[in-house]
């Protein structure tokens, strides 16, 4: 672990792709040296340079293999604890060259869309670059002499990685090396927007021409059963991301767009926000208001709806009184025109409503869409 004291909930970590890069660092200096040191100063992507704890090291004069253990901080990461190893080893038949290669717990790369080879290790760009400058930066006239082979394994990778979206986006047995600053941020919200805008452009590049965008774990789960004929990874789970996921999926080409999604979020998105995290401003319950009464609700309940501060109420209200369906119905109409209009003539679009529970309770269309 890096050497780094700070106080609860504001304690930044480090990515599975500086941690690499320090053991990968630290197992070098170990085959030149004869002694894998049990700290290493690692240089992250952005030039800083950072301080890690460095385990199990070991060398036999042809291989070094050294350990550092991932701390995420105070953020929520999945691989938070994962032990990323390097193996260093001699190329004698090769002057001067540098192999990066992925060994057990790695991922590997079975679709494109991903940037990266098929076939390959899920090593991505800027951390396979860092490893890479990390062993350059020490170790100078042996690279020269000999060529170095570099294997980056993570015991248990393959455990951690079902919990994660690697098998969607067709990342099989393993964990991705990932991360382009080096430094995670607790409850950053970048690498979540960053795997709803790759997990739309693996869909593209599988040449799938629908994407369907869920704002959580229960959506997703009843837009997998409501559209079970489509493959895996139509599926996206968006968060918050609206616009960052719709910008992709102009961006990629892709023509017919699902949202599954309950009142909360779906307000947020016909109100016009292009993120619907509930920090990011209040839910416009004269929207709610509105709708009801257009749909024929008692005005005395479409002023208990303005005054009220969930839409969730408002779901309630209408469910009181046998308007549920029509409710959402005239909700998920209102989202579709105001992202068709955000976005004219781009794509199809289809809404799915449910309830927390997972029913299906509405729907609207602009046009011919999955179902």
């Amino acid at each position: 672990m890096a050497e780094q004291k700070k106080r609860k909930g504001t304690r930044t970590g480090f990515t599975t792709g500086a941690c690499a890069a320090a053991a990968a660092r630290a197992a070098t200096l170990g085959l030149i040296g004869g002694r894998v040191p049990a700290r290493v100063d690692c240089e992250l992507p952005r030039g800083q340079a950072v301080r890690f704890a460095v385990t199990e090291g070991r060398c036999d004069g042809a291989c070094a293999h050294a350990v550092v253990v991932k701390d995420a901080g105070d953020d929520p990461d999945r691989t938070h604890g994962a032990r990323l190893t390097a193996d260093v080893r001699l190329l004698p038949a090769a002057p001067g060259r540098l192999l990066i290669e992925g060994g057990p717990g790695v991922g590997t790369v079975t679709m494109s869309g991903l940037g990266l080879a098929v076939g390959g290790p899920a090593i991505n760009p800027v951390p396979r670059r860092n490893i890479a400058d990390n062993v350059r930066a020490v170790a100078g006239s042996l690279l020269v002499r000999q060529g170095l082979a570099v294997r980056i394994s993570v015991p248990g990778g393959e455990k951690i990685a079902q919990r994660t979206l690697n098998p969607r986006l067709g990342i099989l047995g393993g964990i991705s090396i990932l991360g382009t600053s080096g430094i995670v941020y607790p409850y950053s919200t970048a690498s979540f927007r960053a795997t709803v805008v790759q997990g739309i452009r693996v869909a593209a590049a599988q040449g799938q021409g629908i994407v369907v965008l869920t704002t959580g774990r229960r959506t997703e789960k009843f837009a997998l059963r409501e559209l079970a004929h489509l493959a895996p990874v139509c599926f996206v789970q968006m968060g918050d991301f609206l616009s960052a996921a719709l910008d992709t999926v102009v961006a990629v080409g892709i023509g017919e767009v699902v949202i599954g999604g309950m009142v909360g979020k779906l307000t947020k998105m016909a109100q016009g926000a292009s993120m619907t995290h509930a920090g990011r401003g209040a839910v416009d319950m004269d929207l709610l208001a509105d709708l009801a009464a257009e749909i024929g609700a008692p005005s005395q309940v479409c002023t208990e709806i303005r005054r009220a501060r969930t839409a969730r109420y408002a779901a309630e209200r209408m469910r009181d009184l046998s308007m549920l369906t029509d409710f959402h119905r005239a909700l998920a109409e209102r989202v579709v025109h105001d992202l068709t209009g955000r976005y004219p003539d781009r794509f199809r679009l289809q809404v799915l409503v449910c309830d927390p529970d997972g029913n299906r309770i509405a729907e609207a269309a602009s046009g011919s869409c999955a179902r």
